[in-house]
């Protein structure tokens, strides 16, 4: 991080919100969380009087198992953010520029500026239009948020081939990745995969994801990670749950059948956004955002006003939920 950047980067607006009388469609969680959190949670609580093991083993064991790549590719972290920013810190340098996709995850341009690096924004269906030579690191989220559409995986490859050949690193977002059939990029040379354990399983105070790379990047990540990065609760539990194959084959099945569903209902009202994630992207036309979410709020449901993402000024974000939740968010859109 550029000291020197510091003081001239403000934070970003994020959704989420912590009021129990509300129903919470402006984060994008999954409302459930695998079979057995708890107690392997409480295990791990009384195994946390000592340090965990800084190499985490089972961890990135079960991580490589999850994305489909070697154990020794596998860089544990504290959150998806913090492999996107440490990603950042090892190949990023003050001056470079950085190709970042819009509209797109607010905490990319903040942390490219936090290294005293200059975000160079293109739509983020036309990146792979861009010359990565031109680039110390290009930034892609796949599937996108807030839009929701996922990546051609050829062409996605394809890129990543460009991006090696010209010697620019290629940083590939899969929080929201999970959630689809689609297969990861991790172990691809000259990738770095971040991954989040927040979404697909329900857990956003845990704390838990990692990195994925191979050659130089991975050197890197490898040296600059920090010791002990996830506490012992966090490893134990983020490794129980990658492990639960059924949990997340039911998760992804019902999250493709509300998501169609909730499209279909909120087409004749709103222009709905193709979506391969667990939210969609809801064009309002002339209709004011702010007043919509507030019109929810008042009735209980916390939607994100997604005006706050670059270049668009008249939309909102809806998480998918559960079909008795999903219901009632259908019926407060019907009325506001």
């Amino acid at each position: 991080m550029n000291p020197d950047a510091v003081d001239g980067v403000e934070r970003v607006p994020h959704g989420s919100s912590d009021d129990p009388n509300l129903l919470d469609f402006s984060a994008n969680i999954n409302p459930r969380t695998p079979s057995g959190v708890e107690a392997v949670y409480r295990d791990a609580l009384t195994q946390s009087g000592t340090y965990p093991p800084d190499d985490y083993p089972d961890y990135r064991r079960a991580a490589a198992d999850y994305v489909g790549c070697t154990p020794e590719q596998v860089i544990p972290t504290p959150g998806g953010l913090a492999a996107i920013r440490l990603t950042l810190q090892t190949t990023v340098s003050a001056g470079d520029s950085v190709l970042v996709p819009y509209p797109s995850f607010g905490e990319y341009d903040r942390e490219v500026r936090l290294q005293g690096a200059t975000p160079e924004a293109v739509p983020h269906d036309r990146v792979f239009e861009t010359n990565p030579a031109e680039h110390a690191l290009v930034i892609v989220c796949n599937p996108n948020n807030p839009t929701g559409d996922a990546y051609d995986a050829r062409k996605l490859r394809r890129y990543a081939k460009r991006c090696r050949e010209a010697g620019t690193a290629l940083l590939v977002d899969e929080a929201f990745l999970g959630f689809t059939d689609q297969e990861s990029i991790a172990g691809h040379p000259g990738v770095v995969v971040a991954r989040s354990l927040t979404k697909l399983f329900g857990l956003p105070g845990l704390r838990a994801g990692f990195a994925a790379a191979t050659g130089t990047e991975l050197e890197l990540l490898e040296i600059a990670r920090r010791a002990w990065a996830l506490g012992t609760p966090a490893a134990t539990v983020g490794t129980h749950s990658m492990g639960c194959a059924e949990f997340i084959a039911e998760t992804r099945g019902r999250v493709r059948n509300e998501r169609t569903r909730m499209r279909n209902a909120l087409a004749d009202r709103f222009d709905v956004h193709p979506s391969d994630a667990p939210f969609l992207l809801l064009d309002v036309g002339e209709r004011d955002p702010t007043e919509i979410v507030r019109a929810a709020r008042d009735r209980g449901v916390a939607l994100r006003d997604a005006t706050t993402f670059r270049g668009l000024d008249y939309h909102v974000r809806v998480a998918v939920r559960l079909p008795y939740e999903n219901d009632r968010l259908l019926q407060v859109l019907a009325d506001v």
